[in-house]
């Protein structure tokens, strides 16, 4: 079927138009918006410096907290996390006891765009450089009808049709399977997107990316520079070949430390601890993953369950008067302010500021992996996101313009 005569695809109650080319959407891992600037101003990206002349050049925002899951799930389904359940990477299940990874598909409550266009009759493609979240993107696919494939860089050499929709990525691209902690497990999913474009021809695709390099290196510094650089060079491929390209990011990037380089962390465990006694209290932080070489699960988010018959009040105004934490509010005024599901965060929420993170107690952060300055996110200092249209189109400014408006905004320019 063609545009004209496809009925637009309903997901999570928002119509997206029927593409008449692929539409595609480019999460960037981590871009805060100053790394495009400097490599743009030292001509490092023509590509996107074209594009934001000639195309749609805005601003937009994230959710809170601006962590990697919430931020592709948001994008994945159209919808905040209040919808698709998905508000962090790691969380406290208090009818289990336990604390675990966010990452099973057991835990999304929403369908996403590309199961929507999957059962509408369209080819949809998603390439992730993590494979944590290959799965929630994948959900509800069919991997045996040649219309749906979804891997991640991290595993590509151990992909199966039955389950990724495609055998052995790695020698069907012909790169190797990279490092998790490189610059090349992003540019495998660009190199993926260009072929899967080029001979797979998806309506719909999803490309995201890993943000090492940005907790690594500041926008000046040479290996962001390259990473850029590299990235607009597949750009340039996917922008030549017709695609309708949305390019945003789950969430920015801050530097995150002392003078002398070590992090700047509130430990609020540990806080908590002074306040209430020993483990009364349980403080979550959403950013831990099984990545910590990117961040010592250092970030400016944080969740904490207290116990019964602590004075709140008294507890959010102790906290909110330690120096370098911006925000404490109570779970009802998160979940309208952030649009959270309320089942799956604490009693309070803690955000810190631009170049403050928040931790648990110090003792239980490794950070001898940290070889560089911390640089990190999760607050409201890394909410604002590039979106930037390879095509003219009206758009707003933020804060109404999200990052999860990419596909609507991306079917959109593709059906026109």
């Amino acid at each position: 079927m063609t545009a004209k005569t496809h009925p637009p695809v309903v997901a999570n109650g928002r119509a997206y138009s029927w593409p008449k080319v692929p539409a595609v959407a480019i999460c960037l891992d981590g871009c805060e918006p100053e790394y495009l600037e400097v490599a743009i101003a030292k001509g490092l990206m023509p590509t996107l410096k074209r594009i934001r002349a000639t195309g749609t050049d805005r601003l937009a925002h994230s959710v809170i907290p601006s962590f990697t899951n919430p931020n592709n799930l948001s994008i994945a389904t159209g919808r905040p996390p209040s919808v698709h359940g998905i508000c962090g990477n790691y969380l406290y299940e208090p009818e289990t006891g336990k604390e675990v990874m966010m990452n099973d598909v057991r835990f999304l409550r929403a369908p996403t765009v590309f199961q929507a266009f999957y059962d509408a009759g369209a080819r949809v493609a998603m390439v992730t450089a993590k494979d944590k979240l290959r799965a929630l993107l994948g959900a509800g696919l069919k991997f045996g009808e040649d219309r749906a494939i979804a891997f991640s860089s991290e595993r590509s050499g151990t992909t199966t049709k039955a389950e990724h929709g495609i055998d052995n990525a790695s020698a069907w691209l012909g790169m190797p399977v990279p490092e998790v902690y490189s610059s090349e497990l992003s540019e495998f999913v660009f190199a993926a997107g260009v072929k899967l474009l080029k001979e797979w021809k998806p309506d719909v695709m999803y490309l995201s990316t890993t943000d090492y390099i940005q907790h690594k290196y500041a926008p000046d510094q040479k290996g962001a520079l390259d990473f850029y650089a590299m990235f607009d060079r597949y750009l340039a491929e996917l922008d030549s070949l017709g695609a309708a390209v949305v390019v945003t990011a789950d969430h920015g990037m801050k530097p995150k430390h002392l003078k002398d380089g070590s992090p700047a962390v509130i430990y609020v465990q540990d806080a908590l601890d002074g306040m209430l006694g020993k483990d009364q209290a349980r403080v979550i932080l959403p950013i831990t993953d099984p990545y910590v070489v990117h961040h010592g699960a250092l970030g400016s988010f944080a969740t904490a369950y207290l116990p019964e018959g602590a004075d709140k009040a008294n507890v959010m105004a102790d906290l909110a008067a330690i120096p370098g934490m911006t925000l404490v509010i109570d779970k009802q005024a998160a979940m309208r302010r952030f649009e959270l599901p309320g089942d799956r965060i604490g009693d309070i929420v803690m955000i810190s500021g631009e170049n403050m993170t928040l931790g648990t107690s110090a003792h239980r952060h490794d950070l001898a992996a940290l070889k560089e300055p911390l640089r990190s996110h999760g607050g409201l200092t890394e909410q604002v996101v590039p979106f930037i249209v390879n095509r003219k189109i009206d758009l707003p400014e933020a804060p109404v313009l999200r990052n999860f408006d990419a596909f609507f905004v991306a079917t959109e320019a593709a059906a026109q």
